[in-house]
């Protein structure tokens, strides 16, 4: 999730949706994808995204409602799926599904009490996980609609910074700051909401806070990221002044006579992290919307007036920004 104070530190500006037509965007999969599942969970009527055998796959109803935004501007995303988990992220992710497990008790316990049905969604939308269900599914369904895949070694956020970087995509698309650290020289923010995205700017963050890539990632390790706890009391504005004085994470430590465990790998994590560069994708979409709607419907039972709008747009805007395309 990163450091949401980073929002301070970071040059950020509206982006008209207008704007990005023609572009490709790296999306890191499971931080779109959650935020698709969790608002499907809590609008819709759970027996609309679950199967008669009891599986959950309300991530193709978010799928099919959250893809014509994108394609309706003729932006291209290429979603960048997680590999392993970084060693020590373990206590981050451990926090979260035991926070998890208390929305879980209290679902359970609203549903015995017999609490209204906005109450019960709001505890089903926090509860939500990527399963391995939904991993698979949001995977053939989005080659059923010959929307690009590329699978990360590790983070999928470092590996669309990564792409980024090498100029294979125009963007990264993340909600995370995280991807500032990461590198990426150009993230969309907002992508999933109902209005214009935001565009977090690299270079010009570095210019305006007067910090190098190294000097920012050292004011974030200060503040606190999800590998490790910040020092107690230095938040964005003491960082950076902090890195600035004294040229470094470690001299800033010295200063305040304070340490961070594995302070070296957590850099190294942000400056160096485990990507690839064996991918390669077309970004000329041609999508089955049949086949599409038939793995939905079909297979998987989610009923047509839930996606079939969806459906619709999806075909209109592949069908017209390729007819732009050749004009």
């Amino acid at each position: 999730m990163g450091n949401a104070d980073l929002r301070q530190l970071a040059t950020i500006e509206t982006t008209p949706f207008g704007d990005l037509g023609g572009s490709v965007v790296a999306v890191d999969a499971h931080n779109w994808l959650y935020r698709y599942l969790t608002t499907t969970v809590r609008f819709t009527s759970r027996s609309a995204y679950t199967t008669d055998d009891g599986e959950e796959v309300a991530n193709l109803i978010g799928v099919v409602r959250g893809l014509p935004t994108l394609l309706e501007h003729d932006v291209t995303p290429v979603f960048v799926f997680d590999g392993g988990t970084a060693e020590l992220k373990g206590d981050e992710i451990d926090a979260r599904r035991e926070q998890r497990e208390r929305y879980e008790d209290e679902l359970e316990t609203a549903r015995e009490d017999g609490a209204d049905a906005a109450e019960i969604s709001t505890l089903e939308s926090r509860t939500q996980r990527l399963t391995p269900t939904i991993q698979e599914t949001t995977r053939e369904l989005l080659a059923r609609l010959d929307v690009p895949i590329v699978e990360a070694p590790a983070e999928g956020e470092a590996q669309a910074a990564h792409m980024a970087r090498r100029g294979d995509a125009d963007y990264a698309g993340s909600e995370d700051y995280d991807a500032l650290l990461l590198g990426a020289p150009r993230t969309l923010r907002g992508l999933t909401g109902s209005g214009d995205p935001e565009c977090m700017d690299f270079e010009r963050t570095l210019s305006d806070l007067g910090v190098s890539w190294e000097g920012l990632v050292d004011a974030a390790i200060l503040m606190g990221t999800d590998f490790n706890d910040g020092i107690d009391g230095v938040g964005p504005k003491t960082a950076i002044e902090l890195i600035r004085e004294h040229g470094d994470l470690r001299g800033a430590l010295d200063a305040r006579g304070e340490s961070i465990a594995h302070a070296d790998r957590i850099r190294r994590m942000f400056l160096d992290p485990a990507v690839t560069d064996d991918y390669e994708y077309d970004t000329d979409i041609t999508p089955d919307v049949a086949a599409a709607e038939r793995y939905v419907t079909e297979e998987w039972e989610v009923p047509i007036d839930q996606v079939e709008r969806g459906f619709e747009r999806i075909e209109t805007a592949t069908v017209q920004t390729g007819l732009d395309r050749w004009s």
